[in-house]
């Protein structure tokens, strides 16, 4: 498979017009074999309520049933479980689809070869969901740009809802610009079409692609790529009289300009743009804002603070270095800081019952992940503001295990010394940048 793979994505990037004639033979039972291999254990399990473990007990029967009905063209995908998780830093929910575990096999397989194909087309603007790329690289890649290019202006535009508004047609005549074969077309297309069931009551889609789905983040990436990406390099670039950039992460994109005209246009036609696909642009989080060297520098002669943007869970604001350069540094969103405190507080409140070394051990890891996420250049006192609350929130909850008080401070602070929270540190260095910063 890995072989074949290799050999797909070279002639991928020898010839960027090439369509590829027959795909659908390598979802074949060795593939979904290794598929199953590397799928992870005790993970929810779809409408037909089957697991992993279940699956595997019958494995190479399952796997050939499979791949006769493939071939057969009577394998159909079964609706999505549609659930729903709270969204950080609000009241909302976000849904999320859990396709059944067969979907998922054959899911796992497809997006290996969607993968294969089209990352030697994606342009150097995209960094959601692909291998080798992450949000750290993101938000390195919008450093250089903002330090070192002649940038005046950011649009800040976000997507209103993008996952729930795919527009199925768009998104097969995207597709066909790569793949000409018929099998894996439809195969692709059932999966778009495959329906939701939520609290027991079945409902079509005719649009989006649930998000939890295994193939959802490539099917994204190609859809923006061809509706976003290659528009503005091709298109918006070659209008503006002076630099434009972008920086996307899946649906959340950030572009940059020198001269306020072009971020203006800009935003007018990417309204168009995207109502072209049945998109639009969620008013109430997107904007025009002056940011760079020129508007730190106009902000502090008439004391005033230029404005903030907010990109992958950072604050994104104008300051200065020790020796009085132009920076651009971040910090933890209030959004997302509450969001992490909340989990926190209700799981300590979960779990206060538990015997005190063992709250210290469990929630370390929590520590550690907001450290390795947030502990990025500029931020350290915004970690340590976490920790202070995250202890704070330690000493209310193991007082509340009983009518008489576990701890006072003093006591508290010297258990804290026995058993020590990580401290935190930067592990992301914003100007370690590895990857291509622009297309």
């Amino acid at each position: 498979m890995e072989t074949k793979l290799t050999r797909i994505a070279e002639k991928a990037r020898e010839n960027p017009k090439l369509k590829f004639t027959t795909l659908v033979h390598l979802i074949n039972e060795e593939t979904l074999m290794a598929a199953h291999m590397g799928m992870p254990e005790r993970k929810a399990s779809g409408v037909d309520g089957v697991s992993k473990a279940e699956y595997e007990e019958s494995l190479e029967a399952n796997v050939k049933d499979l791949v006769a009905r493939m071939k057969r063209q009577a394998y159909k995908p079964q609706a999505v479980r549609r659930v729903y998780i709270p969204k950080p830093g609000s009241n909302k929910m976000r849904p999320l689809g859990i396709p059944a575990y067969e979907d998922k096999l054959v899911q796992v397989t497809m997006a290996r070869i969607l993968n294969a194909i089209y990352e030697q087309d994606f342009l150097g603007c995209s960094y959601g969901f692909r291998p080798g790329r992450g949000c750290h690289d993101a938000l390195k890649a919008l450093n250089a740009i903002i330090e070192n290019r002649p940038i005046n202006y950011i649009v800040d535009a976000d997507i209103k809802g993008f996952f729930d508004n795919v527009d199925h047609k768009w998104m097969m005549e995207c597709l066909k610009l790569r793949i000409a074969d018929p099998n894996m077309l439809r195969l692709i297309a059932r999966f778009l079409k495959a329906g939701i069931v939520e609290a027991g009551v079945s409902y079509g889609t005719p649009e989006g692609t649930p998000q939890g789905g295994v193939v959802s983040p490539i099917l994204a990436n190609v859809y923006l790529h061809y509706v976003l990406d290659v528009w503005f390099y091709s298109t918006v670039r070659k209008h503006c009289k002076g630099e434009a950039h972008m920086v996307r992460y899946a649906d959340d994109f950030v572009c940059c300009f020198q001269y306020e005209e072009d971020a203006r246009w800009f935003y007018n036609a990417l309204q168009s743009r995207l109502k072209k696909f049945n998109l639009e642009i969620a008013e109430e989080k997107s904007q025009i804002i002056t940011f760079g060297r020129q508007a730190e520098a106009r902000s502090r002669a008439g004391g005033k603070k230029p404005k903030t943007f907010d990109f992958l869970g950072f604050t994104h604001y104008c300051s200065r270095s020790k020796r009085g350069k132009f920076r651009v540094k971040r910090k933890t969103s209030s959004k997302k800081y509450r969001a992490s405190i909340l989990r926190c507080k209700e799981w300590l409140k979960k779990h206060r019952n538990m015997p005190a070394p063992y709250i210290w051990w469990l929630i370390r890891p929590k520590l550690w992940g907001n450290y390795r996420y947030y502990g990025i250049t500029d931020n350290a006192p915004m970690l340590y503001k976490f920790l202070y609350e995250v202890e704070k929130l330690l000493f209310k909850w193991l007082n509340r295990r009983s009518q008489r008080k576990s701890f006072d401070w003093e006591k508290f602070r010297l258990f804290l010394k026995k058993f020590p929270l990580p401290t935190p540190r930067i592990f992301v260095n914003i100007y370690d940048v590895r990857v291509r910063i622009f297309a």
